[in-house]
């Protein structure tokens, strides 16, 4: 699976940005997809994903900030970000795996292309 992801750039503290990444046959061959974050010179960290029924998950620090969704026979999977802090600066990578699980434990089978949230005043 090719996945490829788009959005990102920079904005304030308290800002939004919305990142979307398509994932094709995402339903069709029942496959979750995760977004990760890597800081400078540390690895890459789970955000949060979602079941290709739609079952979704985040990690502690977004959670009430981010929100994951994507459609019902949607191939794109979206990472809607608000309440964006200086410390969410880093490159947000999207990546599949068979289930959500795997996802989060970073056991992954296809990874897209990185793509920098920069959040500065």
């Amino acid at each position: 699976v090719q996945l490829q992801a788009s959005g990102g750039g920079s904005v304030q503290p308290g800002g939004s940005l919305r990142l979307s990444c398509r994932a094709p046959g995402r339903v069709a061959s029942r496959y979750a997809v995760g977004w990760f974050r890597q800081f400078p010179g540390k690895g890459r960290t789970f955000v949060a994903g979602i079941t290709w029924h739609g079952i979704t998950e985040s990690e502690d620090s977004v959670r009430g900030r981010f929100a994951v969704s994507a459609g019902n026979y949607d191939d794109t999977v979206v990472l809607e970000m608000r309440g964006l802090r200086p410390e969410d600066t880093a490159v947000y990578y999207c990546a599949s795996a068979k289930t959500l699980g795997q996802v989060q434990q970073g056991s992954i089978d296809s990874w897209g292309q990185g793509t920098q949230v920069t959040v500065s005043s």
